[in-house]
């Protein structure tokens, strides 16, 4: 029973993803006409496709490994400036990080511990 749930579940991330990833390219490009007119009168019209640049940025969880390149205003904190913030003491080999408005507490090994989101800084 369970092995055929799993079945099922697959089967319909696998039908959706390419919809997901055709909307999602669609998003982040943009169709750009540009008309020129030439000196002897004749009118040029150019249509170019470009790429909208995207950000790289994750919203972390417990659990995952932390990549400070896609962490956004990514810094080191010292927790001691943001305890009103709900910042505490890190235990030792972790840290806190900054990315965006969330606070990451991270192990040495690079893996999220706790993530208190919409800090104010």
């Amino acid at each position: 029973m369970l092995k055929k749930i799993i079945q099922a579940t697959l089967a319909a991330s696998l039908v959706a993803t390419p919809l997901i990833a055709a909307s999602a390219a669609e998003a982040q490009t943009r169709q750009v006409t540009t008309v020129k007119q030439r000196p002897n009168g004749t009118i040029v019209q150019k249509t170019t496709i470009r790429q909208q640049p995207r950000a790289n940025y994750r919203q972390w969880n417990n659990g995952q490994r932390f990549d400070r390149r896609y962490a956004q205003n990514y810094r080191v904190v010292d927790y001691r400036r943001y305890r009103t913030a709900r910042l505490y003491a890190p235990p030792r080999g972790q840290y806190w990080a900054r990315s965006g408005r969330d606070a990451v507490l991270v192990t040495n090994g690079g893996v999220v511990k706790q993530v208190i989101r919409n800090i104010r800084w």
